[in-house]
């Protein structure tokens, strides 16, 4: 059967460039050093490579065996180190879940899913989450749709808060929760402005309140 990503990876370079998401780089010091790191939906790598090279233990999960080669082949650039630290897993999130409390961090960056499949993979994917474990996640937001800069066409696969936080609900508590407008540069899939929505939580059983955040529009 035909699949779609293999397809989009298999093009010449990297679809959405070898730099980490923007928003990943500036949330990341929240995690601790050498933490087990979960990337559903990695793609080509960029940011499961680069988390490696941070010093953690990541698990890239991808549907996409031609993307999930080309970030063990971006890893192997990095060094044997980085390679080292890089694990790669073929799976659909439709049928596969992390064991429960295995992960310190989950990593879902612009990885968009029916919202059917969206209700059921995410709070399986944060029972995966230790107490204490973080999530980042980035995702477009409906108000993308129509725009040249990136993402799904369906608005079904694109998320507001009021989605997340049904999602998570009961399972992290909320510290970071945006939605509004950021300028994209990651390779030739994502690029100029663009309406996305960021959300960070935290599993619950950790210490300490949480911050919520909310962005500005963006100038017009």
């Amino acid at each position: 059967m035909p699949n779609f990503w293999d397809d989009r990876f298999a093009e010449p370079g990297y679809k959405y460039g070898t730099p980490p998401n923007a928003f990943l780089r500036e949330q990341a010091a929240r995690l601790s050093d050498a933490s087990q790191v979960l990337v559903p939906g990695d793609g080509e790598g960029r940011n499961g490579v680069w988390l490696a090279g941070q010093g953690h233990q990541v698990t890239a999960v991808d549907c996409s065996e031609v993307g999930l080669a080309k970030a063990r082949a971006l890893a192997a650039e990095r060094g044997n180190a980085v390679a080292a630290r890089l694990h790669t897993r073929l799976a659909d999130l439709a049928d596969w879940a992390p064991a429960p409390e295995s992960f310190d961090a989950l990593v879902l960056v612009f990885c968009h899913l029916p919202s059917a499949l969206r209700r059921v993979a995410h709070p399986r994917l944060a029972e995966g989450l230790k107490p204490g474990g973080w999530l980042i996640l980035e995702a477009f937001h409906p108000t993308q749709l129509g725009r040249s800069s990136g993402g799904p066409k369906d608005v079904d696969m694109l998320y507001t808060l009021v989605d997340l936080r049904a999602d998570f609900a009961g399972r992290l508590e909320e510290v970071v929760a945006l939605e509004g407008e950021v300028l994209l540069d990651e390779g030739p899939g994502h690029q100029g402005a663009g309406k996305v929505t960021r959300y960070v939580g935290r599993r619950l059983g950790c210490q300490g309140p949480g911050l919520s955040q909310t962005m500005r529009p963006a100038p017009v």
